[in-house]
């Protein structure tokens, strides 16, 4: 990542595929009958916990991949497949399948919810906010650094992420009302088609290391 547009990539990539807009109806639903102060806190740790999963994954997930043997070029590939799927999901303005949970979960988390148990990292964080797609992200990104001011530049873009996550659950019942479903809808496949756009040349990317010939049958 050397030029200012490579360095943009990761930002756009992450704010698309996090989307706090299309999370923001989860956070009403999850935080009705909330005191204000309950509803601040949950907006703050919420927050915290997604830039805590973007920094982790961007500082620590190469190693991770270095310990279990997996090379960056099929992490790509997963990777991009993953973010294809969510982009999907996000065209048809649907709930991308890696934030999906259970009826019993949602039941468990509403049960913890009135026993006053926070719900702010599971599920908001993980996976509505940042589920396997958001991580694997992170860390394809973090592989194309060369300096140590590009991964803290990529670390520092968690801050914007968590920022933005911050603004919209705060101003939640305003973008609800303003955006209203379709508003909504409107900006999640606004979203999905930057992020299958994205997904195409991470894959890409990645296929032309593992299968060199086809990136000299393209050339």
């Amino acid at each position: 990542m050397s030029s200012s547009m490579d360095l943009i990539k990761p930002l756009v990539t992450l704010v698309a595929i996090v989307n706090p807009l299309a999370i923001v109806p989860f956070f009403i639903h999850y935080t009705q009958g909330y005191s204000e102060a309950q509803r601040r806190r949950t907006v703050i740790t919420s927050s915290l916990s997604a830039f805590l999963v973007i920094a982790v994954s961007a500082l620590l997930g190469l190693q991770l991949l270095s310990f279990f043997g997996i090379s960056i070029a099929s992490f790509q590939v997963g990777g991009g497949l993953l973010l294809l799927m969510s982009s999907l999901s996000m065209l048809n303005a649907q709930q991308p399948a890696e934030s999906k949970t259970s009826a019993e979960e949602v039941r468990a988390t509403e049960v913890k919810a009135s026993l006053g148990a926070s719900i702010a990292v599971v599920p908001l964080t993980i996976p509505l906010l940042t589920g396997p797609a958001t991580m694997s992200t992170v860390v394809i990104y973090a592989e194309k650094t060369r300096h140590l001011w590009e991964l803290l530049v990529l670390v520092g873009y968690g801050v914007v992420v968590a920022l933005a996550t911050a603004v919209a659950f705060s101003l939640a019942q305003p973008i609800s009302r303003v955006l209203g479903k379709t508003g909504i809808n409107i900006m999640t496949r606004l979203m999905g088609l930057i992020l299958a756009a994205l997904a195409v040349e991470v894959m890409a990317d990645g296929l032309g290391k593992l299968f060199p010939l086809l990136t000299r049958a393209a050339g």
